[in-house]
């Protein structure tokens, strides 16, 4: 774990640096600031540490100061000689307050404290994303295709559009090829992601990156101008879905 020592005082520094190394061998005491100024600024500039050690009293004020003037999200173990500002630090991401002068059997207490809360916390990440994993859906990643009596694998990154015409629906790739699918354009649509596929008509589904310009039409209606194809009517958006496709190409 990454930790920042906030100490104004060089004997206490040296202490804390000497017990956080009897106490956790694997931490990494990545920076000792002394003053208010001095912390926000390595905290703007390096980002957070996973665990801070902080004296409440600094040359500059009190050390909540920096919480006023930087968002702090990274856990907090005060050390301080004075007991009063205990409820304060508790408003702050303190998972402990340690009088001074610390020990090392209330430091190992603190960091067990630490290493309890920091455990759970991934726990509790690592649970959400086998969730969002598990209940997103599982979009379509590329077509097998028959043509005659051979197979083709097109992934949905080489689709420009798919559109239906008399009754039949067809994919187009970007190398200008054409295949019959055996879905209808309604089904095709739920297969595919939606933040890559938008339904613009109700003939045609189109890829993000095959829109190259988008042209004024009448009534209100837009007009795309498709990679490697000449406008046609095939491409224009329905006017209920206008505001919907400027959001989705805006996102």
């Amino acid at each position: 774990m990454n930790v920042l020592l906030v100490e104004d005082e060089k004997p206490a520094a040296q202490k804390m640096t000497r017990l956080l190394k009897q106490t956790a061998p694997d931490a990494d005491l990545v920076a000792i600031t002394e003053t208010v100024e001095e912390t926000v600024n390595w905290l703007q500039e390096r980002g957070e540490p996973d665990l801070i050690l902080m004296d409440i009293h600094l040359d500059d004020g009190l050390c909540f100061e920096i919480f006023d003037t930087v968002k702090v999200t990274a856990p907090v173990i005060f050390t301080t000689a004075y007991d009063e500002y205990a409820i304060r630090a508790f408003k702050v991401n303190s998972i402990d307050y340690l009088l001074k002068p610390v020990n090392q059997k209330d430091l190992e207490k603190a960091l067990s404290k630490y290493r309890a809360i920091h455990e759970k916390h991934n726990h509790g990440q690592a649970e959400y994303q086998h969730l969002l994993q598990e209940f997103s859906p599982a979009y379509k990643s590329r077509f097998l295709l028959k043509i005659g009596n051979r197979y083709k694998s097109v992934s949905v990154n080489q689709i420009k559009y798919i559109f239906s015409r008399e009754g039949n629906v067809f994919l187009q790739s970007i190398d200008g090829q054409a295949f019959a699918l055996e879905f209808s354009l309604d089904h095709v649509q739920k297969l595919l992601d939606p933040s890559e596929f938008f339904r613009i008509n109700r003939n045609c589904l189109i890829h993000i990156n095959s829109v190259e310009e988008m042209i004024a039409y009448s009534s209100s209606r837009l007009q795309l101008r498709i990679t490697d194809e000449k406008p046609q009517e095939m491409f224009v958006v329905s006017r209920d879905r206008v505001p919907e496709f400027k959001r989705w190409m805006d996102r």
